[in-house]
C-alpha cells in the first residue's frame, strides 16, 4: 500500500463517543483505500476527575490498547482527521496541548499542504459543535493545512445537517453513535480520502 492515501486519525475522547466516530472513519478510510493510522491523545484529567464518571474511567481502560500520537503521526500523513469533544465552544485541552506540541514540526514545512478535517460531540444540541471545528480550523490554517470540510456534498448530509465536520449530541451518554453520524462519517472519510489522493497524485 506504498502509494495509498495516509490517513491520521486522531482524536480525544472521555467517555467514548469520540471513539466510535473516529472508528467509523478509520473503517470507511480503508475501504476508500487509504492506508490508516488511529491515534489518541493523551489523558490529562487527574484520576479523581475521571474516576467520578464511571463512563469516563471504563473509557480510558479499553484504549490502553489505542496507541498515543507523536508528531510523527501527522508528518506521515497526507490527511489528518482530529476529533474532539466540545469544551466551552472550543477543542478539549488534551487535543490541544497535542497540537501545541508540533511546534518543530510546524516550524519545518511539515504541517503544510496537507488535508485536515475535524469531527466532535456535545451533550446538548447547539452545544458549540459549530465553532469547535471553526476553532479547529483556525490552527489548521496556521499549519498551511488544507481543510476538507464535509459540505452539504450528499444528500445524507442534509439530515445531519452539518457541513463543517461529523458531529453528534450525545446527551450525557443517553444517545448513543446512531446512522446518521455513522453516515455523517462515512461521507467525510471518503471525502478526505478523495481530495487528499487528487493531491497527492498531482491533481
Amino acid at each position: 500500500m506504498s502509494n495509498a492515501v495516509k490517513v491520521s486519525v486522531i482524536y480525544y475522547s472521555s467517555t467514548g463517543i469520540g471513539v466510535e466516530i473516529a472508528n467509523t472513519l478509520v473503517a470507511e478510510a480503508e475501504a476508500a483505500g487509504a492506508e490508516v493510522r488511529l491515534r489518541r491523545v493523551p489523558e490529562l484529567a487527574p484520576d479523581s476527575a475521571i474516576d467520578s464518571n464511571p463512563a469516563w474511567r471504563a473509557n480510558v481502560e479499553a484504549t490502553r490498547s489505542v496507541p498515543e500520537a507523536t508528531p510523527d503521526d501527522v508528518v506521515w500523513a497526507d490527511a489528518v482527521i482530529f476529533g474532539s469533544p466540545t469544551r466551552f465552544g472550543n477543542i478539549a485541552a488534551q487535543l490541544k496541548q497535542y497540537i501545541d506540541t508540533l511546534g518543530g514540526e510546524w516550524a519545518q514545512g511539515g504541517l503544510a499542504d496537507k488535508v485536515y478535517s475535524g469531527f466532535t460531540s456535545s451533550s446538548t444540541a447547539h452545544g458549540g459543535q459549530e465553532s469547535t471545528l471553526l476553532a479547529l480550523y483556525n490552527t489548521i490554517h496556521h499549519f498551511g493545512g488544507i481543510v476538507v470540510a464535509p459540505g452539504y456534498t450528499d444528500g445524507s448530509k442534509f439530515v445531519d445537517g452539518n457541513p463543517y465536520g461529523t458531529s453528534h449530541v450525545d446527551a450525557q451518554g443517553e444517545n448513543k453513535v446512531d446512522d446518521v453520524t455513522r453516515a455523517a462519517a462515512a461521507v467525510q472519510a471518503r471525502r478526505v480520502v478523495k481530495v487528499a489522493r487528487a493531491l497527492k497524485n498531482g491533481a
